[in-house]
């Protein structure tokens, strides 16, 4: 069974950082486009950044130049470094890897930016 266990969520103060983790399992990480999405109470989800095989790396342009997406095919894990978190920032962050035709999502890890 594949496994993608998210790390390092929780709560931050505006301006704050947060580094999410996505370790895989059980998949050839190095061939999975990966990528982070978010969702916040009462909207879609949304894609806010994503890397390929190939580490060309894509974001939203609501977290350009305060994201940073990176993966570690060694350890088979993607993360995204998280600055100046503000409070529109808040909101459930999951996980995703893509290799059509299969798809995996992690369990979403809440993220709360408040003062």
């Amino acid at each position: 069974q594949v496994h993608l266990v998210e790390s390092g969520g929780g709560s931050v103060q505006p301006g704050g950082s947060l580094r999410r983790s996505c370790a895989t399992s059980r998949i050839i990480f190095s061939v999975y486009t990966m990528g982070w999405y978010r969702q916040a109470p009462g909207k879609q989800r949304e894609l806010v950044a994503q890397i390929t095989n190939s580490h060309r790396t894509l974001y939203t342009d609501l977290v350009k130049g305060r994201f940073t997406i990176s993966r570690d095919n060694a350890k088979e894990t993607v993360y995204l470094q998280m600055t100046d978190l503000q409070p529109e920032d808040t909101a459930v962050y999951s996980c995703h890897g893509i290799r059509p035709p299969t798809a995996y999502w992690g369990q979403g890890t809440q993220v709360i930016v408040s003062s």
